[in-house]
């Protein structure tokens, strides 16, 4: 066990939330408490109260940790599409389930765990940061359908986060899917492909 090191910890509040992020994946959001989290960072549990007044606190400083990454990473893949409006939008949707897969810790805060985004201002700014960049993809990309055929963009980006979720949730963490001869990267596109084609936005006979 590391060495008690107290209120003289120099990076507390960081090897806290690193703590959760792996009890979190271990054991699940509520599967752990504070006095655990505080012995895997090596302080006493008293010390934890510096920063964080429970262990819902913790897990949404996870979140807007992870929502920050999530932005990040989201924004990129957008940029990386342009010029093209489909290519953004695709790209947004693969990272959504890369984000998931390398941060797992991370991703079961921000959308599993309970906490709601609106539970802080910052929480809620870094998250509707991160969430918008896929509604912008879908609005950039809707422009492309007829008017009275075009979906709300909150409801485009909503069904794909719902599909990414889906994928994310069934098959790429290994459990149930498990026995799923695809992976969850052609799962998603695929999934993508066939929304988009019921959306007239990519050819039936269109296999990109």
């Amino acid at each position: 066990m590391p060495k008690k090191r107290g209120y003289h910890h120099g990076n507390l509040r960081e090897a806290l939330i690193e703590a959760a992020l792996k009890l979190i994946e271990e054991k699940g959001p509520t599967g752990f408490t504070l006095s655990e989290a505080a012995k895997h960072a090596g302080v006493t549990p008293a010390a934890v109260y510096r920063h964080f007044e429970g262990r819902e606190d913790l897990i949404a400083a996870a979140a807007h940790q992870g929502f920050g990454m999530f932005a990040e990473l989201m924004e990129y893949a957008y940029e990386k599409g342009q010029p093209s409006a489909l290519a953004s939008f695709e790209s947004a949707g693969r990272a959504y389930l890369a984000f998931a897969r390398r941060h797992p810790g991370h991703y079961i805060a921000m959308f599993e765990s309970g906490i709601s985004i609106n539970r802080t201002p910052e929480l809620a700014a870094v998250a509707n940061r991160a969430l918008s960049v896929l509604e912008r993809a879908a609005e950039e990309l809707s422009q492309h359908i007829p008017a009275d055929k075009r979906p709300p963009a909150t409801m485009f980006s909503a069904h794909i986060r719902a599909l990414s979720h889906g994928v994310v949730e069934l098959f790429a963490r290994g459990n149930s899917g498990a026995n799923c001869p695809f992976p969850p990267e052609d799962l998603l596109e695929t999934g993508i492909g066939v929304y988009l084609r019921g959306l007239g936005l990519i050819p039936a006979d269109d296999d990109s």
